[in-house]
């Protein structure tokens, strides 16, 4: 049915409602005929529950009548049988004797929702009962498909799920009408969908300590509403100092009451939680010689969770997330697995077996277990992971596909390890999770989906997408994330302000996923090429500049979700942007003797202090609500484990002399003069062209305490400067420009002398090559060619393979990502689908082309994730992406957000031409291309997109 659906469900660019992001909208704006009167001036409805009905649903139903109560300011009358005109009833197949009698009544027909795990059906009904003219009827195929019909219900009248998590407040309406005809059928796409509260301390673990005294069923009674409002139904809990069950005994028995089914995280089998050896166990954790203690401690998690809704992990790794000491041994773990089973057996009964929920995590090294040949049981689930870093590293195959089991996803948007630990603040864009996991759905991995979602604030975005594609990957696809990010937004602050919303949380989780904050050093964003760390600048400054409108033009009941859901990440983000490039200006300045030197020390160490002053301000909402919670250092990285506190890096001091001392420095170079004339490195600017980079600066400095004047002269009137003089207190900076109507053709060559304190002064050397030009494409300007993978049009899409644009991911405008079918193989590259880029050559040559992939992974066993590259209607020749498999350039590629591909191209005529690249294996992602024809500069996210000349145009598009 998948393969069916392929072609339909990835072209549709369909919506969500921006009342629930649901996919069926039922309360109205106002009255309509047929209408049903929830809560109307004239009139309400009774709720109506079998008082016999799961204990967990009618705690959700108290919940849902809080929230009605706080949008209308009434609050429903319950009770067990219908004595009023309008009825909500409310109840699961299996317990409410209410709803048999409505089906035996022929009011209702609940066989499409019968036998649906965890679906619901909610149904507007004529008369369904005597005396009761009206009814809604909130109907569940088990307890926990009613508890997601009522809190449906209650996200409708305007109840964010992040209501009490996120402080997200309702808007009040004197009515709440449900609309005529409404029905809603529905149920999840993946079986089991939740999070791993993970890497917990010092922030959450101290926010549970200060509020809820440890994590206890208080605290968790909390994490269980909103996975039940997400329509969430599976948790792995808190783990690193921290036993769920043996913490407090009530913990399990809430969660299997509220209808979420627990288990323990990877490397804590049986539901024995990893602390729980230490206060318990006898002996090494080691099966080789400890097997006696290990199987007793077993069999206890066996029989403590017998009648609550679990799943088994399965299997073994070291303490503490560790490998096993005793190394890669198959045939022990194989072992391991079969006293499990052995245990699981004698505790539910040989026939009830393979009826019982187990898994195995195929995490790190567990992974290497199963490609060399080690099996489980087919009942079993085999839970792929990504690789810490968002990555997919496995998928099940068409023969796994077959499984009993089936397959699940282990998911990261928190980590601790190499290359670097990432805990602190959202880093993961919408758009990597989509592409991520819509993989994951498309090769059948849908039996479980967990992310680690660290410390869960403020992970609330990313966390809430996840769940919500769960429920029905098939809702998403590349061409609705922004307008659910809008509408998710909506949910939140209202209509008014959402577009904006949704643009700042976008901005700032592109920019995090560049490069995750805690990865950023001074040396990441260069200084001298392209503009670029200004340019990030400038973007974050814009992205702040903007939220602080927003949030002085929304009301003061939404202030605190504000800081929490938009403003907070997004200025914590700029300002460790902003602490690294301080840094590096003042290591740049101090090693050429400015007398600005100490004033970038300065500014790295306001931003440092401006980000103390957004933690603690974060801390302060609701009078210490939160407190903690934003704890976790982030600065001061020199390994992979996050330091003990924030450390501002090491800054330069500089005592300036006194009097004048003029420095000159170029754009593009270190270098400054004097100090260029005795290491004989002349200054100059880089060529200028046409079509090409319009400006280029000068800086002019000072590296004394008194100012002075300064004069600029050009040799040549073609060249123009922005002002010929100055004075100058630190630094002056000047603009120099082409007068392309005054150059020659051909190669033309001037300078600009600057005269000011000291003997002789500098002179910087200015060349511009007026060449001919008249074709079309993206064109061979300063040196290279810029492409952003969206810059191109996908040609050729087929029914079961596309090129397909993901807006708005990467390093650039937007990427192109191989989408295929499952077990998709090419029957001819060269009748592929493609990719086509229009491009102009000033030369012929052979030059290296460089592709900015995502760092994607083998998902499919033997792919090297290939596409095939050509020129107008050569041959495609292909090309593997995935061919270094060492450790340090995974490393290299996570930390960066990309893999780094380059190829030779072969350009056999100046002029236009169409660079073409071929869809061969699925999950490639093309964030951006670069042509190095001659002047590339070294830069961490590459100049930006060349300028475009369409055909039979003379005027060119930057």
């Amino acid at each position: 049915m998948k393969a069916l659906m392929f072609g339909f469900y990835l072209l549709l660019a369909g919506s969500f409602s921006t009342k629930a992001l649901a996919a069926t909208s039922y309360i109205g704006d106002g009255q309509g005929p047929g209408d049903f009167a929830l809560v109307s001036p004239a009139q309400q409805a009774q709720i109506v529950i079998d008082t016999q009905d799961h204990p967990g649903l009618l705690r959700a139903v108290q919940s849902l009548q809080q929230d009605i109560e706080k949008v209308s300011g009434v609050r429903l009358v319950q009770s067990a049988k219908p004595d009023q005109p309008l009825a909500l009833i409310i109840g699961s197949l299996d317990k409410s004797r209410l709803l048999t009698t409505l089906e035996q009544r022929r009011k209702l027909d609940f066989s499409q929702l019968r036998g649906r795990w965890d679906g619901y059906q909610i149904e507007l009904v004529q008369q369904p009962l005597p005396g009761v003219e009206q009814a809604l009827v909130l109907a569940g195929n088990d307890k926990r498909g009613a508890i997601y019909a009522v809190y449906d219900l209650a996200e409708q009248i305007g109840v964010s799920p992040w209501v009490w998590w996120a402080d997200v407040p309702v808007t009040k309406k004197s009515a709440l009408w449900v609309k005529a005809g409404t029905r809603v059928l529905d149920a999840p796409k993946v079986k089991y969908r939740g999070i791993f509260l993970n890497d917990e301390a010092p922030a959450l673990s101290s926010w549970v300590q200060e509020k809820f005294g440890g994590y206890n069923h208080k605290f968790y009674l909390h994490v269980f509403e909103l996975l039940q409002r997400l329509k969430a139904n599976f948790l792995w809990p808190a783990m690193w100092n921290n036993a769920f069950a043996d913490d407090d005994p009530q913990n399990p028995l809430l969660a299997d009451e509220m209808g979420i089914v627990m288990s323990n995280s990877h490397h804590e089998p049986m539901l024995r939680a990893d602390k729980e050896w230490n206060r318990y166990g006898k002996g090494p954790w080691e099966y080789s010689s400890n097997k006696a203690e290990l199987y007793k401690f077993w069999q206890q998690g066996a029989q403590r969770h017998k009648n609550l809704e679990s799943i088994f992990t399965l299997g073994m790794r070291g303490q503490q997330d560790e490998p096993m000491k005793e190394g890669e041994n198959i045939a022990l773990l194989e072992q391991i697995v079969a006293d499990q089973r052995q245990i699981l057996s004698d505790t539910f009964g040989a026939a009830k077996l393979t009826q019982v929920p187990q898994v195995w995590a195929l995490y790190k090294e567990v992974q290497g277990f199963y490609e060399r040949g080690m099996r489980v049981p087919d009942d079993v689930t085999l839970l792929w992971a990504d690789d810490n870093f968002g990555n997919l590293r496995r998928l099940p195959t068409a023969a796994e596909r077959n499984r009993a089991g089936g397959a699940g996803v282990y998911y990261h948007f928190d980590y601790v390890g190499e290359p670097r630990s990432y805990r602190w603040i959202n880093t993961v864009p919408l758009s990597k999770i989509w592409q991520q996991m819509d993989l994951a759905w498309r090769y059948g991995a849908d039996r479980i989906w967990i992310v680690n979602v660290g410390d869960l604030k403020p992970m609330e975005l990313p966390t809430d997408f996840f769940l919500r594609m769960a429920w029905d990957p098939e809702r998403f696809n590349a061409g609705n994330l922004q307008q659910w990010t809008k509408d998710w937004a909506t949910q939140q602050f209202g209509p008014g302000q959402a577009e904006v919303i949704a643009g700042l949380l976008q901005g700032y989780t592109k920019h995090n996923g560049r490069r995750k904050p805690e990865a950023i050093e001074p040396g990441t964003y260069s200084l001298l090429h392209y503009n670029e760390a200004e340019r990030v600048s400038r973007e974050l400054a814009d992205l702040a500049q903007r939220s602080d409108q927003v949030q002085q033009q929304l009301g003061a009941a939404y202030q605190d979700a504000f800081v929490q859901l938009v403003a907070h990440p997004l200025k914590a983000s700029q300002a460790v942007f902003e602490i690294n490039r301080a840094v590096a200006m003042n290591q740049l300045h101090g090693q050429q003797g400015r007398a600005s030197t100490n004033d970038w020390a300065a500014q790295a160490q306001f931003w440092f202090a401006r980000d103390a002053e957004l933690t603690a301000a974060y801390h302060a909402l609701g009078g210490g609500r939160w407190n903690h919670l934003m704890s976790q250092p982030h600065l001061g990285y020199n390994y992979w484990n996050d330091p003990a506190q924030n450390q501002l890096p090491a800054l330069l001091q500089r005592t300036t002399p006194p009097g004048a001392d003029m420095g000159v420095m170029a754009e593009g170079a270190a270098f400054y003069w004097p100090e260029s004339e005795y290491r004989q490195q002349p200054l100059a600017l880089d060529t200028f062209y046409p079509d090409g980079q319009a400006e280029r600066r000068i800086e002019v400095f000072n590296r004394g305490q008194t100012p002075f004047d300064f004069s600029a002269n050009a040799s040549a009137d073609w060249i123009e400067l922005s002002h010929s003089a100055g004075t100058v207190k630190q630094q002056q900076v000047i603009q120099v420009r082409v007068n392309w109507a005054k150059a020659a053709d051909g190669l033309n060559q001037g300078e600009v002398q600057i005269k000011g304190i000291g003997w002789g002064g500098a002179r910087v050397t200015v060349l511009a090559n007026k060449a001919a030009s008249g074709g079309s494409g993206y064109l061979d300007t300063d040196g290279y060619i810029a492409l952003d993978g969206s810059s191109g049009s996908a040609e050729r899409p087929q029914a079961d393979a596309r090129w397909q644009l993901l807006p708005g991911h990467g390093r650039g405008g937007g990427a192109m990502v191989a989408t295929t079918k499952a077990d998709y193989q090419p029957q001819s590259v060269s009748q592929a689908p493609y990719l086509q880029y229009p491009v102009y050559f000033q030369r012929a040559g052979e030059f290296e082309l460089q592709l900015m992939l995502a760092p994607s992974l083998d998902f499919v066993p033997g792919s090297t994730l290939r596409l095939a590259l050509a020129l107008d209607d050569q041959e495609p020749v292909l090309l593997s992406t995935l061919t270094d498999r060492s450790n340090a350039a995974w490393q290299q590629g996570v930390l960066d957000g990309i893999r780094l591909v380059k190829s030779q191209l072969r350009v056999p005529s100046a002029g236009s031409h169409q660079l073409k690249i071929y869809l061969v294996d699925p999950g490639v992602v093309i964030e951006r291309i670069l042509i190095n024809t001659g002047a590339l500069k070294p830069s961490y996210l590459g100049p930006p997109v060349s300028p475009y000349r369409a055909q039979s145009s003379t005027t060119t598009k930057n």
